[in-house]
This record gives structure tokens, C-alpha cells and sequence, in this order.
């Protein structure tokens, strides 16, 4: 894949947004979780080979600015619909990982000129499901993370004394940002009774070992789509990309095969 080009775009006068591009075809944005634009950095790497790609860091990320309008998941979806009309993108696969799939979503919700033809959830959060709730998130410590994320909890440990202080810092600026955004619950009570409104082609996938949220609760968010298709990873937490990515792109190169052709 080419080295991605990095711009600063402004869907709206006040909101700069850091963009990353790489790759030529049609267009795909890809949306990262709480754990910033890095998580999915090998999504964007691998549909570089086929798409144009565009991967912004959400404002609040990385240190990156947020102004304080900015407070829901569903102010963010909006902007990156104003991008979308800003670059005249049409066609586009919106591709998001665990709070990047609730923004997908949000956005296929609005997107009113019909500009998404596809879409792609990760693990994503932001419904509810009855009898399968969401783990606290901001409850849990470092193991906890690693533990209820991770099919394979000791590969992905990092032990907070070992993270240097900058770094550590980001961390919390990003965890900060999300609880705004997302809230404690990290989910819109209304969303679930609105997904059958999206009629585009979906395609939920899930590591069968989360268990920030279970496969339970993917089946279910998929069976509220208008069209979508359900498809687990094995041995995979709530990042299957980046655990199993071998299994989790064949099952996202099945899906994208008609767009390829």
C-alpha cells in the first residue's frame, strides 16, 4: 500500500478534522473506536489495495481539537456527512470499528442524499439489547481491558507502568473525549428502533470472545437492519481486525466482492 497522505479538512468553519488517504477506487471511510485512529490502521492498509480510503481521527483524539458543540455521536455523524458533500464522495463503503460502527450507523441514518451504498460494523456499540448489556467500559482497568476485549488477554496486555507519560496522557485525553461523546451507557436508546430504516447492504461482524459486547448482542443488531449479514471470527475479541485480521478480511473481501468486480 502507498504511504498515506495526511490533510486537514473542515466539514464544518469551526471543526478541523485530521484526514488520512491512501489507495484509488471508490471511496471508503473508516471510523475508529475509543482506542483512536491506530486501531484501524490495517482496515484502511487493506481496502487501500481496492478503494480510496479516508480515515479521519474523530475531534478530541490524539489532540486533536473538539469544539464544545460537538457532544454526541450523532453531532460527529453529521459532520462527516457535510464531508462527504464537501468531497463530492458518492458510492461510498463507511466502515467503522465498536463506537465507529454506532457512527456509521448514525450516518447511513442521515445520510440523505443517498451518498453510502455499504456498510461495515465491527463489534460496534450503540443500542440497547435487552438481557445483553454493554460492559462498563470505564469501569475497567488495564487486565480488564485486555481481559474482556481480547480473545488472547496476555497478547494485548500492556502493563500502564510501561506506558510512557505522553502517551499515557493521550490515552486519557481519548478516553475523556469518548465518555462525552458516547456517554456512560455507550448507547442512544432510540437507535435500535431505527435501524430497519437503513436499507443499504450491511455486513455485522463479531469476535466470538467479546465480551464488552457479546455476539448475542451483534446477532441482535444485525437482525435490525432492513438488509444485513451476520458473520463471527473465531478466537477474536472485540478487535477481530486486529487479532485475527486473516479471517476478518475474507470475510469483508466476501461481502465487497460485487463492489470489486
Amino acid at each position: 500500500m502507498e504511504v498515506a497522505d495526511t490533510r486537514i479538512v473542515h466539514p464544518d468553519p469551526d471543526l478541523p478534522i485530521t484526514l488520512q488517504e491512501a489507495g484509488r477506487g471508490r471511496p471508503a471511510l473508516v471510523l475508529h473506536g475509543g482506542g483512536g485512529p491506530a486501531t484501524v490502521a490495517g482496515i484502511a492498509a487493506h481496502l487501500a489495495d481496492a478503494f480510496h480510503v479516508l480515515t479521519p481521527t474523530h475531534p478530541g483524539w490524539d489532540g486533536t481539537e473538539r469544539p464544545q458543540r460537538v457532544r454526541t455521536v450523532a453531532d460527529l455523524a453529521c459532520a462527516y456527512l457535510h464531508l462527504l458533500a464537501q468531497e463530492d464522495l458518492r458510492e461510498v463503503l463507511v466502515c467503522g470499528s465498536s463506537i465507529g460502527g454506532w457512527l456509521a450507523a448514525e450516518m447511513a441514518l442521515g445520510d440523505e442524499d443517498h451518498r453510502i451504498t455499504r456498510l461495515v460494523l465491527l463489534d460496534a456499540v450503540g443500542v440497547h439489547v435487552e438481557g445483553e448489556p454493554i460492559r462498563d467500559f470505564f469501569a475497567l482497568d488495564a487486565r480488564g481491558v485486555a481481559e474482556y476485549s481480547f480473545h488472547d488477554a496476555d497478547r494485548f496486555y500492556v502493563d500502564p507502568a510501561t506506558v510512557p507519560a505522553e502517551q499515557a496522557a493521550i490515552r486519557q485525553a481519548n478516553l475523556a473525549t469518548m465518555r462525552i461523546l458516547a456517554g456512560d451507557s455507550m448507547h442512544d436508546p432510540g437507535l435500535f428502533g431505527r435501524l430497519g430504516r437503513i436499507d443499504v447492504p450491511t455486513l455485522v461482524i463479531w469476535g466470538d470472545s467479546d465480551r464488552i459486547v457479546t455476539p448475542e448482542y451483534g446477532r441482535a443488531m444485525a437482525d435490525a437492519f432492513a438488509s444485513a449479514r451476520f458473520a463471527v471470527v473465531t478466537d477474536a475479541g472485540h478487535l477481530p481486525h486486529i487479532e485475527k485480521p486473516a479471517a476478518t478480511f475474507e470475510v469483508l473481501d466476501a461481502f465487497l466482492a460485487p463492489v470489486n468486480r
